[in-house]
């Protein structure tokens, strides 16, 4: 599967401000891409739009499999992502939240939830309710089930948020092994553990509207 995305005068205003604007760029297949910017510049709103989860203001974002134009309501079939701001469902352990998200999307060489489990270093809190979790072991079980899921993009927003430097040494080891395949995106405030494996970079603050 030969994904590449396709970004044209892309641009999101939220009431009358422009959070970014005039980006145009090709993601190619396999690459590790890097979205710089301070805290509160528009990455993730970036990193949203590109998913498509928001809809942007203006230009158009193209997905496609080799040649073919993929459906903008089909293109979560094809990236896994991680961020602070998507939630775990608390009232299930661990095992519960692996097994339910088996249903929707497939784990690489068909892994079982023990194996992913130990993937992640929780057997010690497989059957723990993961609202009684670490604010890092939360972010462990996120990168994890985003990295380990069998879809070509991943799309990472500040991936290293509470994680101390043994779970940031885990993540590094975690995408060189089972990641290397995949196209990334990775949104980082600076933090160069996030995306030391990233080949080209763009800073936000280069599509912001000059007043």
């Amino acid at each position: 599967m030969q994904i590449s995305i396709h970004i044209n005068e892309l641009g999101k205003k939220f009431v009358n401000e422009w959070i970014f604007k005039g980006l145009t760029l090709t993601i190619t297949p396999g690459e590790k891409l890097v979205i710089l910017g301070s805290n509160g510049s528009g990455k993730s709103t970036l990193l949203q739009s590109i998913s498509s989860f928001l809809i942007p203001t203006k230009g158009s974002v193209v997905w496609k499999n080799e040649n073919q134009i993929i459906e903008d309501d089909t293109i979560y079939k094809y990236l896994s992502m991680a961020s602070p701001y998507m939630e775990l469902i608390e009232d299930f352990t661990l095992t519960e939240t692996i097994n339910h998200q088996k249903q929707f999307k497939s784990f690489i060489n068909n892994l079982s939830a023990k194996e992913i489990i130990a993937l992640m270093q929780l057997e010690h809190a497989s059957e723990k309710y993961v609202k009684h979790y670490s604010s890092g072991m939360k972010q462990r079980v996120k990168l994890g089930l985003a990295i380990l899921a069998d879809c070509p993009v991943l799309l990472l927003d500040e991936p290293c948020s509470n994680l101390d430097a043994n779970a940031i040494t885990w993540y590094q080891k975690m995408i060189a092994n089972f990641a290397q395949h995949k196209t990334i995106l990775v949104c980082s405030n600076t933090v160069k553990e996030e995306y030391s494996f990233c080949t080209d970079k763009i800073e936000i603050e280069n599509y912001k509207v000059q007043k």
